[in-house]
C-alpha cells in the first residue's frame, strides 16, 4: 500500500487572501467562476474554478507579499483514512498527528491531512465527503 494508490489528481491550489472580495473579483476577471463560498469559523473561504483548475482562497491567515505566495497544493484523495495510514507507513513528513476536518465545506465537509515536501512545501491530501 502506497499513498499514491489513493490520489487521483490535483484538487486545488491554496492561496491566502489580503482582501477576499478583491481576490474573487480578480479571478472572475480571468474567467474563473465562484464554485463555493464557505465559512471556516469567522473567516470566509472561496473556491474559484476554471475548467479543471480550482483555487482555494481565504481570509484570516498571513499572506506572503513576495513571489511564492501559494500556501499549499491539495491532492484529491479517494480514501483519506487509507492515504493517512500509507503516508505514515512510508515515513512521510506528516504535519498533522491525525486527520483534520472542516464540516462547513461543500455539502458534507472535508477530511484532510498535510505533509511537507523536500522544500518545505505543504501538500494536502483532501477528501470531499
Amino acid at each position: 500500500m502506497a499513498v499514491a494508490d489513493f490520489i487521483d489528481g490535483i484538487q486545488h491550489v491554496g492561496i491566502p487572501s489580503i482582501d477576499l472580495d478583491k481576490t474573487i473579483a480578480f479571478y472572475k476577471s480571468l474567467g474563473f467562476e465562484q464554485a463555493g463560498l464557505f465559512l471556516n469559523g469567522k473567516n470566509r473561504c472561496a473556491f474559484m474554478r476554471l475548467n479543471n483548475l480550482t483555487i482555494e482562497t481565504w481570509e484570516g491567515d498571513p499572506t506572503n507579499p513576495e513571489a511564492g505566495a501559494i500556501n499549499h497544493i491539495s491532492l484529491n484523495t479517494t480514501d483519506v483514512d487509507k492515504a493517512f495510514a500509507a503516508a505514515k507507513e512510508q515515513g512521510l513528513d506528516l504535519v498533522n498527528d491525525e486527520i483534520q476536518s472542516i464540516p462547513s465545506f461543500w455539502d458534507k465537509g472535508i477530511r484532510f491531512f498535510n505533509i511537507l515536501g523536500p522544500n518545505h512545501e505543504t501538500i494536502e491530501f483532501c477528501q470531499i465527503l
